[in-house]
């Protein structure tokens, strides 16, 4: 299995759009690395929602629900389904990922305008264990 974190703007499509929804094609990613990341998704796979812009945060987890596939409106480019898995009880701000000794290396701190980016499970681990898993 592997790890991500995904970026949206609060404004454009939220952590509780997702929820509302239930699930929803993840496209308008129009960055090479970002596009690469996508590719290498499979089924099964989780990603950390990250609120983009004002919030800066972390508010659940979600999960890979299709394979690659080429974006309908733009097929040079790559979309997959993600779904809600569980909110975190406390969203997970930059400020207390900076300050996270175990989360220094984090591709979000050293890429911070990439938008699909791969993150290590002890990564992973630690910032759900931070938020905590909202029920």
């Amino acid at each position: 299995m592997n790890y991500w974190l995904m970026k949206s703007e609060p404004g454009t499509y939220s952590w509780a759009d997702l929820q509302r929804d239930r699930r929803t094609v993840w496209d308008g990613v129009r960055n090479f690395q970002a596009r690469n990341n996508l590719r290498a998704m499979r089924p099964g796979d989780l990603a950390l929602f990250y609120h983009s812009v004002n919030e800066r945060s972390i508010p659940g987890v979600a999960r890979i629900a299709s394979a690659p596939y080429a974006d309908p409106k733009a097929p040079d480019w790559t979309v997959v389904d993600v779904e809600p898995v569980h909110a975190l009880k406390t969203p997970v701000t930059l400020e207390r990922i900076k300050a996270e000794p175990a989360l220094r290396e984090m591709v979000l701190l050293r890429q911070s305008r990439l938008s699909v980016q791969p993150v290590r499970k002890a990564e992973f681990d630690a910032i759900v264990k931070i938020g905590g898993r909202q029920r």
